[in-house]
């Protein structure tokens, strides 16, 4: 055993480190993130369950082993002795957690709330290597972990409990403040460098700042109603039904239009009602009422004037996606959009379209698609 360990400290890998100290916490952030990319698919496999909550586990044991190591406490233990793999154990963890989030999502139409969450992932990262020197770094390293304890909180309880809604969402934000500001009061506790380093009033302080900020960003929308996703949103000329297989009609957008699959710009026949098809993904057993908010924008007063609410009920479980549809008949001319949203009103994403009515016109690369 003891020539095992001897091996691993004189190995390349750990020599390989040392040279790129600079750039090894990115490439294992980097790495945890390609590792759960390749193997996670759905929240609600017992495999990503299962990656999720050892990724959680672990990172919590690691950071508790990374904070009281410098003040001996496994002093000639092997922890000593590999404590510089600590920080980057912490980072792939970091990595494997935020990319879960982004994964589960990355798929949605409403790509918007999944990139600015990666953009925040993403600058709380180099905030903490670059401005390392400036700032305490426990600082930065407990406020990621507060971060990506609450969006893996906000995942799990409702998998778990089959059932979710706005106080679903408080509750497991409270699950992760109590969880983070007991840790950090541990660490502080038995730790004295960590007592030396950040001020506990401080520390405590910017945590609930962060969960107030959270919660104020769910209320208003800028992040999604986790853990729904919408999988497939479409304006489309004509939604049939036959044998659980849904057939849609739409016009195909340019090639190069890859974000999209719909043309935006809807031309309008006589007599046509126009249809929105969606399919949201939730996990196993998860009912959830959703709506299709139909809203025009008025020139006149340069506001959005919500026409309709249409809703119906989704059962989570399927791969694809809960499958349903709305149309309306009267059409006015101009810019649509439909808010796909759940009861409390929290966007799970938006279908833009214009109407256009011109009798001289005939839609474009109208294609059938079965879901």
């Amino acid at each position: 055993m003891k020539r095992t360990l001897v091996r691993v400290r004189n190995s390349r890998f750990l020599k390989f480190i040392r040279k790129n100290e600079k750039y090894a916490p990115i490439i294992f952030f980097i790495g945890g993130f390609i590792f759960d990319s390749l193997t996670l698919g759905r929240i609600d496999r017992v495999y990503d369950l299962t990656v999720l909550c050892l990724h959680m586990t672990f990172l919590t044991i690691t950071l508790y082993i990374y904070n009281l190591v410098d003040d001996g406490k496994w002093k000639n233990t092997i922890l000593d002795r590999y404590k510089e793999y600590l920080p980057l154990a912490i980072q792939f963890f970091f990595g494997g957690l935020s990319s879960a989030y982004v994964i589960y999502f990355s798929r949605s139409v409403s790509l918007s709330k999944t990139i600015t969450f990666f953009i925040i992932l993403l600058a709380l990262l180099f905030a903490n290597e670059i401005l390392k020197k400036r700032i305490s770094n426990k600082y930065l390293q407990f406020g990621v972990y507060f971060f990506i304890s609450f969006t893996f909180f906000t995942f799990m309880i409702p998998v778990f409990i089959k059932e979710m809604n706005t106080t679903i969402f408080i509750f497991s934000g409270l699950i992760s403040l109590v969880i983070t500001l007991l840790l950090i009061s541990i660490i502080y506790i038995k730790s004295p460098s960590t007592r030396a380093e950040i001020r506990i009033t401080k520390m405590i302080g910017i945590i609930i700042t962060m969960y107030a900020t959270i919660n104020l960003f769910y209320f208003f929308n800028l992040i999604p109603p986790v853990p729904l996703a919408l999988d497939v949103g479409i304006v489309a000329h004509n939604v049939e039904k036959n044998n659980n297989t849904y057939t849609v009609s739409y016009e195909r957008d340019d090639w190069y239009v890859f974000w999209r699959d719909h043309r935006i710009k809807y031309i309008h026949q006589p007599n046509e009602s126009i249809y929105i098809f969606t399919s949201i993904f939730a996990p196993t057993e998860i009912k959830k009422p959703i709506l299709h908010r139909w809203k025009w924008y008025n020139n006149n007063t340069g506001n959005w004037d919500i026409i309709e609410d249409i809703g119906y009920e989704i059962t989570g479980g399927r791969n694809a996606g809960f499958r349903g549809y709305t149309f309306k008949n009267n059409i006015k001319p101009g810019l649509w959009k439909v808010d796909v949203i759940t009861e409390e009103e929290l966007v799970i994403g938006v279908v833009d379209f214009e109407v256009i009515v011109n009798n001289e016109l005939h839609p474009k690369r109208v294609i059938e698609r079965r879901f």
